[in-house]
């Protein structure tokens, strides 16, 4: 973990520490392979920073509690369920640098360890009645669903507009963090007004999250090195989209063919990233990002200045100021 997440969790070092065991105790099965799995899991977390949103928007607004750490559950849980799922529809065989459930245990119990997780998720919340918080997620993984096939259906015809493009992420990043905010304030406070507000602002944080990641595919000096796996994949992303705004037809159908037909050559990929950075799509999408930033932190200064306020300010700094 690195040092400035590690500063920015100071407030909530306690709760975190007590949320990894209770974490693992929720996971718990007494079934021999299935506790396996969920210690692997376990072991492979990444840097938390959905428990962080939680922790630190309840501590904005009340005293943490136990329907924190039970909120904060319910998120992993159900988004790693999806994760697992997702991995054995992308049939891929790493996930932060481990290998994935499927690629260990293959599909048949890659799914059936996604399905229980899901359950683990909702049994948890059902049993102390936190229904508030369950609909809050059960949300989110619905527009997570609804934006994968969103985009899945748009890049089959590689006509993704600036709008849909929002959209997209709107559904299947922002709506996560979204989540992660309005569950800590309601399980502190139930305040539609301020769920509804903190919802608002993690949704601005993750359109900021998922463009910084959008920009890393560009890799500029500041972010990293080109990476172009987005543009392997046939993704339209806010850099890319912009550029062919800003390009005449001829060029528009030049690339656009490049992408479907070449995709997974390395030369595609130089002349992808070298059209995006000769027509401004990554500066216009950094100023998207800091647009997304600057309403996130307005939002925030609404609520009263402490501790937690100030580490949820550095957490939504932190995303947009990450180096991967």
């Amino acid at each position: 973990m690195s040092s400035k997440i590690k500063e920015i969790q100071i407030p909530i070092a306690n709760e975190m520490a007590e949320f990894e065991i209770k974490f693992r105790q929720f996971m718990k099965s007494k079934v021999y392979l299935l506790d396996k799995i969920m210690g692997y899991i376990v072991k492979r977390k990444g840097k938390q920073m959905r428990p962080m949103f939680v922790f630190l928007s309840a501590g904005v607004h009340g005293q943490i509690n136990e329907a924190t750490y039970r909120g904060a559950a319910l998120i992993e849980l159900l988004h790693t369920a999806t994760l697992v799922h997702d991995d054995v529809v992308d049939d891929a065989n790493y996930r932060r640098g481990f290998f994935s459930i499927n690629a260990l245990w293959k599909n048949k119990i890659a799914i059936l360890v996604g399905d229980y997780l899901l359950s683990r998720g909702l049994l948890l919340s059902i049993d102390n009645e936190d229904f508030d918080l369950l609909k809050i997620v059960s949300e989110a993984v619905r527009e997570m669903s609804e934006g994968e096939l969103l985009q899945i259906e748009k890049a089959r015809k590689l006509n993704i507009t600036e709008d849909i493009y929002y959209d997209i992420i709107k559904q299947k990043t922002a709506s996560l963090i979204a989540s992660c905010c309005a569950v800590g304030s309601r399980s502190v406070m139930k305040d539609d007004d301020v769920s509804e507000k903190m919802k608002l602002f993690g949704e601005k944080v993750g359109m900021a999250f998922q463009i910084k990641d959008d920009l890393f595919d560009y890799g500029t000096h500041e972010i990293g090195k080109p990476l172009g796996i987005d543009i392997k994949e046939k993704k339209m992303t806010l850099p890319l989209i912009h550029a062919l705004n800003n390009a005449d037809s001829s060029e528009q159908k030049h690339i656009i063919k490049l992408i479907k037909n070449k995709s997974d050559k390395s030369s595609t990929v130089k002349t992808v990233v070298a059209f995006v950075r000769e027509k401004n799509g990554i500066a216009y999408a950094e100023e998207v990002m800091h647009n997304y930033f600057d309403e996130a932190m307005t939002i925030l200064k609404d609520f009263p200045q402490s501790e937690y306020r100030q580490s949820l300010m550095d957490l939504v700094k932190y995303t947009i100021e990450r180096k991967k």
